[in-house]
C-alpha cells in the first residue's frame, strides 16, 4: 500500500496494519456472530446521529486520508525530511435531511466556491455564510467525481443541538472538512499510499513505521512479521482505537511475531471511561493462545527503539 519514490530496498520482514469490518446483521449472521468471534453492536454506537450508512462510509473515507497524512508527517519529522502541507479542497461529510444541501450535494463532493468566491478551507466557508439571512440565496459550485456543477441555494435554519444556548443560524446544511496533501520538498521522497476500501484512522502507526522504513537505509523489520494498530498524529504520538480484540485473532491467524498495541488511556475524572488496549489485547492473545509478542507504544519512537532492540528473527524475540 505503501511507495515512496527512492525508497530503500525490499524488508526482511513486512508491517501489516489491521482493520475491523462492519457489515450489516440478519437473522443468519446475528446467530453466527455468537458463535463466531464477531460482535454485535447497535447501529446508534456505530452512527452519528442522523448519520445515513453513506456519510458514515464517506467519514471514515475521511479520518483514513487524515491519518494517512499524519502518518506520512510523523515519518518525514523522523527521517529529518522537509516536506510542506498542499490544500486540496473542502469535502462534504454530511448532508442534513430536509435542509437546502440536500436538494444538490452528496457527502464526497468537494465544494469548490460560493457565489463564485473560491472556497480552499471549511473557514473560507463559513466565513462567506456569516452574516446572511434565512431566505438569501447562495449560488454553490461543487465537483463531484469529474463533473463541476452551479446551483442556487436558498439558507435555511440550521437545527440547534440540544443543550446549545445559541438561536438557529442560516446555513446549507452540510458539515464540511479540510482536505490537504502532504508534499516532501525533494519529489525523490515523495510518499503515496493506496490503502484500497479500508476506512478509519487505526493504521496511523502502522502506516509511519512502513513509510520511515522505506525512507531510512535500515530494515526494521529484521525478518519478523509486525501487525499493530493505533492512531497516529503529526508529532509521532499513539492513540487508542477500538476493536483490538479482533485485530488480536486477525494478525494471530497471519502469524505475526509482534503486535504493536496503544498504551492503556486513563482519563481525567470525569472525562470519560479508561480504554485498555494493552490489557485487552494481551487478554485476547492468552485467551486464543497465540504466541504473539504483545508490545505497548505510546509514540511512533516507543515502537523503533523496540524493534531497533530486537536481534534478526533467526536468533528469536528475547
Amino acid at each position: 500500500m505503501v511507495h515512496v519514490k527512492s525508497g530503500a530496498g525490499d524488508e526482511a520482514g513486512t508491517f501489516m496494519l489491521t482493520t475491523v469490518r462492519v457489515t450489516d446483521t440478519n437473522v443468519v449472521n446475528y446467530f453466527y456472530a455468537l458463535l463466531a468471534h464477531q460482535q454485535l453492536v447497535p447501529k446508534k454506537a456505530v452512527f452519528r446521529n442522523g448519520e445515513s450508512e453513506d456519510e458514515y462510509t464517506r467519514r471514515q473515507d475521511y479520518i483514513m486520508l487524515d491519518s494517512q497524512s499524519n502518518a506520512m508527517q510523523a515519518a518525514y519529522k523522523k527521517a529529518g525530511i522537509p516536506y510542506h502541507l498542499q490544500n486540496e479542497g473542502v469535502m462534504v461529510l454530511q448532508v442534513l435531511d430536509n435542509m437546502p444541501a440536500a436538494q444538490a450535494l452528496q457527502p464526497g463532493d468537494y465544494l469548490l466556491q460560493l457565489d463564485g468566491k473560491p472556497m480552499a478551507t471549511k473557514d473560507d466557508v463559513l466565513g462567506e455564510l456569516k452574516g446572511k439571512k434565512e431566505g438569501d440565496t447562495v449560488r454553490v459550485t461543487y465537483k463531484r467525481g469529474n463533473r463541476t456543477a452551479t446551483v442556487p441555494l436558498t439558507l435555511a435554519l440550521l437545527p440547534v443541538q440540544p443543550g446549545e444556548a445559541q438561536k438557529a443560524q442560516p446555513g446549507l446544511g452540510i458539515v464540511p472538512a479540510d482536505v490537504h496533501s502532504v508534499k516532501a520538498d525533494d519529489p525523490d521522497k515523495q510518499v503515496s499510499i493506496q490503502a484500497g476500501e479500508i476506512g478509519g484512522p487505526s493504521a496511523g502507526l502502522m502506516f509511519s513505521l512502513e513509510i520511515y522504513n522505506q525512507l531510512t537505509p535500515d530494515d526494521l523489520t529484521k525478518g519478523y512479521r509486525i501487525a499493530g494498530t493505533g492512531t497516529i498524529d503529526p508529532d509521532g504520538n499513539v492513540g487508542v482505537i477500538g476493536g483490538i480484540q479482533h485485530k488480536i485473532v486477525a494478525a494471530d491467524r497471519e502469524k505475526a511475531d509482534i503486535f504493536f498495541a496503544p498504551k492503556d488511556y486513563y482519563p481525567a475524572p470525569g472525562e470519560g471511561s479508561p480504554v485498555l488496549n494493552t490489557t485487552d489485547a494481551r487478554a485476547e492473545a492468552r485467551k486464543i493462545h497465540s504466541a504473539m509478542k504483545i508490545v505497548s507504544v505510546g509514540t511512533m519512537d516507543d515502537a523503533i527503539r523496540y524493534l531497533r532492540s530486537l536481534p534478526p528473527k533467526s536468533a528469536g524475540i528475547k
